[in-house]
């Protein structure tokens, strides 16, 4: 799951998770009723009697891992994250940065399912981009390290020498090709 669910298929492992929990709390809800049977004694034949209780509790015990899986899923979708980025933040220009794609709740459902609501439940491609290029949050300028500080820089772009200390600063940055 670390890195095998991507942007082609992420709505569709989502859908999986949701549709398995439902069938999974399906197989419990109508296997219940003989289970009640089962504990009163009206169940008369041995085998069924083991049948039920297994179907029963490997039917919870499904639903249950299942339910904290899909739940994380759900947390990383409202955060517009993958597997790969809950574990390591992205690399951007100016430093990485974890909730650097957020673009907030809605948005960020809509990067996985689409922006239409009716096909989010059906199991057809409608998240939106190409898979190469995302769109990432605006950084106000506040929080840009080449904005925060302009009066380090002077009106032809050269760096001013730093008075006192001896020591150079440099300012590199890199350019995805």
């Amino acid at each position: 799951v670390n890195n095998c669910i991507g942007f082609s298929n992420y709505k569709f492992f989502l859908l999986f998770l949701a549709y398995s929990l439902l069938y999974c709390l399906y197989i419990a809800a109508t296997v219940f009723k003989y289970f009640v049977k089962y504990w009163t004694g009206e169940l008369t034949n041995g085998r069924s009697k083991f049948h039920i209780l297994f179907l029963l509790f490997v039917a919870i015990m499904f639903f249950v891992s299942l339910m904290f899986l899909f739940g994380y899923h759900c947390w990383l979708v409202s955060r517009n994250r993958s597997t790969l980025e809950a574990f390591s933040a992205p690399v951007f220009q100016n430093g990485p940065d974890k909730n650097g794609f957020n673009l907030g709740f809605v948005k960020n459902l809509q990067q996985v399912f689409g922006e239409e609501k009716k096909l989010w439940l059906l199991p057809i491609a409608s998240s939106l981009g190409d898979g190469h290029f995302f769109p990432m949050r605006a950084l106000s300028e506040a929080q840009n390290p080449l904005l925060t500080n302009e009066e380090q820089w002077e009106e032809d772009g050269i760096d001013e020498e730093p008075q006192g200390s001896g020591e150079t600063s440099s300012l590199a940055i890199e350019r995805e090709t």
